[in-house]
């Protein structure tokens, strides 16, 4: 009776593992299970062949007045095009983006049960966000939380100023890191190695699915050997 309940767990394991490769987060916008789109908008198009947004969410990730979180990114004055290019392409990897599984992790939040943390971005997708962004201005350092909600849009909150991107963020890993509270991990490996999601790529093959394969392979074999470990104890002190 011991061995099949752990042979059942360590499968049950294992196909959880399977599942982390191809799976969309449980949040706000994501839909349950990802798939081909046909058409995605603009820069969320390299999704479109397996992804877990919607058309629709695609395009309103590029609105100034998009629904999707109420968001304003010209809470410090109009944001430059050259810098709000690649907060739409964050919004289209977040959304859109299947391959996130080894970096999801549970939340109890109202808008959502699921967030990622500590995905390893490539060093080139962090060193040109801040680079085309370090001459605009925001009031904050982390966007998740903090802001005046009053008007129903974020607002800088009282006692706070608009400084330069450079400021509050003095490097491209502060930037990284610290905007969306620890979801991004700044890399220093670089596109192509494996070892990095990338937020931009051509349409094409998902080089993103490579990376989860390689930390699914390198990571998840050492936590479910201790959660096996874990387990086997617990069923001996049930049953001896």
């Amino acid at each position: 009776m011991l061995s099949v309940t752990l042979s059942l767990a360590l499968v049950s394991m294992a196909v959880s593992q399977k599942d982390l490769l191809n799976m969309c987060m449980n949040a706000k916008h994501h839909k349950t299970d990802p798939g081909p789109e046909g058409v995605l908008y603009k820069q969320c198009s390299p999704w479109k062949d397996n992804a877990c947004c919607t058309a629709n969410t695609s395009e309103q990730a590029h609105s100034d007045n998009s629904y999707l979180y109420n968001f304003e990114w010209n809470h410090c004055g109009i944001m430059s095009e050259a810098c709000k290019k690649h907060f739409i392409q964050d919004t289209c990897f977040y959304e859109c983006s299947p391959h996130l599984g080894p970096w999801i992790q549970m939340v109890d939040q109202s808008w959502r049960k699921e967030r990622i943390l500590d995905v390893p971005l490539c060093r080139e997708d962090c060193e040109t966000w801040w680079e085309d962004c370090k001459g605009d201005f925001t009031c904050k350092e982390n966007w998740h939380v903090g802001w005046n909600w009053t008007t129903g849009r974020n607002r800088c909150p009282s006692g706070s100023t608009c400084q330069l991107f450079s400021t509050v963020f003095p490097t491209a890993q502060d930037l990284c890191e610290k905007i969306w509270s620890n979801s991004y991990k700044y890399s220093t490996y670089t596109k192509g190695s494996g070892r990095c999601m990338q937020m931009w790529f051509s349409e094409g093959t998902n080089p993103n699915k490579q990376v989860a394969e390689y930390y699914i392979r390198n990571v998840s074999p050492v936590m479910v050997a201790t959660t096996a470990l874990l387990f086997a104890a617990l069923l001996l002190t049930m049953f001896f």
